[in-house]
């Protein structure tokens, strides 16, 4: 009978810690690391081993998977600060599968890094937020050869659904980028149109409703709007400065190939601007709080709802 290999895991932030549960849970051997001893602590008590550094996870396990916050710990994590330390030249490790959004400028070069030592670099960022994460529902773009996509397929589809963007790594990270600035557009533009009816004296949510079957949905109306921003809860779990992270990114790499982003750039300024007012680690729900400042109303339902 053939012993289940050892996975490894590193970064078990609000993303990364229910993806390495959902291993778990399906089976799968695990070893892990965190700067956090409360994440270790959560996932050890669901089976997994944990190591003392990201070079342990990387010299116990052949597949290893990364979900890091930003390029710069990305960087970090791949290179480490002395020979020793980082996940080029571990014992173990052939195939690096990185799930953190780090841009495609970044992954190019981090990806011929790591190959030149022989580890295989799976670009493979992942969007759909922490309850994608919790219920296996993320959209996972893949960026890297056939055959590795094909190896790695049936793990990736543990965390969502898998799709194989191209054979170059950093094509996930541009699909991940276009996706996120989207993302954060339906956000920001959202919250303007919402603030717009509320000071006429529309209710917040049947707004929602009638947008939700109106040409102008989105996910921001869907989800966020009646489950979040409109209830005054704020805990949708994304931080705002991760979301003002991926839109300057985006914005970075739109202008080195050339495409004008007009309307991104409009959006980068409030989501700069709100990481300035509200902090980096404010719920990326908090933006609509920027709006009604300047709107000078609150998205939220005043009566009850006949409904109730």
């Amino acid at each position: 009978m053939t012993e289940t290999p050892m996975l490894g895991f590193i970064g078990l932030g609000n993303m990364g810690l229910p993806m390495a549960s959902r291993l778990l849970a399906a089976g799968h051997k695990l070893v892990a690391f965190d700067l956090r001893r409360e994440a270790c602590d959560a996932l050890a008590a669901q089976g997994a081993e944990i190591a003392t550094s990201p070079r342990a996870v990387a010299d116990r396990a052949k597949t290893v998977f990364l979900s890091l916050p930003t390029p710069q710990v990305v960087r970090a994590v791949i290179e480490g600060q002395h020979q020793a330390e980082g996940l080029i030249g571990a014992a173990s490790i052939k195939v690096l599968v990185d799930l953190s959004t780090t841009g495609a400028s970044i992954t190019k070069a981090l990806a011929q890094q790591v190959q030149a030592v022989g580890i295989r670099y799976v670009d493979s960022p992942v969007s759909g937020g922490v309850n994608g994460a919790v219920k296996g529902t993320l959209a996972v773009m893949c960026a890297c050869a056939r055959t590795d996509y094909e190896s790695l397929e049936a793990l990736l589809s543990v965390f969502g659904k898998a799709f194989h963007v191209g054979e170059t790594p950093g094509l996930g990270q541009s699909m991940k980028l276009a996706n996120n600035m989207l993302s954060a557009t339906a956000m920001a533009a959202s919250a303007e149109a919402i603030a717009f009816g509320v000071k006429q004296g529309l209710d917040p949510m049947v707004m929602a409703e009638v947008i939700n079957v109106s040409t102008g949905a989105n996910t921001a109306i869907r989800d966020k709007f009646p489950k979040a921003i409109i209830p005054r809860l704020f805990n949708f779990g994304f931080a705002s400065g991760l979301m003002n992270k991926d839109v300057q990114l985006c914005l970075q790499e739109a202008q080195a190939c050339g495409v004008p982003m007009a309307v991104g750039s409009a959006v980068g300024a409030i989501w700069n601007e709100t990481v300035e007012q509200l902090g980096a680690e404010s719920d990326f729900t908090e933006v609509a709080k920027i709006i009604e400042t300047k709107a000078g109303v609150v998205i939220e339902v005043k009566t009850p709802s006949s409904k109730e």
